[in-house]
């Protein structure tokens, strides 16, 4: 039987991240670019779907489908951190997060289709 690994760190950061999505929307609604419409709705169904996610990922059973949502949800969320990019202040914090934040989409990519992958 294969360790969880990657599965688990992702089920935990997804799971958690969908949780604060539910208890404060507010948080996120900024990170949906306006063409996309209701933030709300928009904050509130990426929670639902990362916590969905999570359970995939943390079930053996379900684990390689919640690897191919997992590569699919976090693909779907780069247009928001690119929207980043329209919306925070022009100063060095915000800018080196949102700088940061976007290649690590990259390696979480990867390790959702590792999962995905059965690896």
């Amino acid at each position: 039987m294969r360790k969880p690994g990657n599965a688990t760190w992702l089920a935990a950061l997804l799971g958690g991240s969908g949780g604060l999505h539910l208890v404060r929307p507010r948080t996120y609604e900024w990170l949906v670019p306006p063409e996309l419409g209701d933030a709300r709705a928009w904050v509130v169904a990426s929670g639902v779907a990362e916590i969905g996610t999570a359970a995939l990922l943390a079930a053996p059973a379900t684990r390689r489908a919640g690897g191919w949502a997992a590569a699919g949800l976090l693909l779907a969320f780069v247009p928001a951190h690119l929207h980043t990019f329209r919306v925070i202040p022009r100063e060095a914090l915000p800018l080196a997060v949102a700088t940061l934040r976007l290649p690590l989409q990259a390696p979480m990519v990867a390790a959702a289709l590792r999962v995905a992958r059965g690896r």
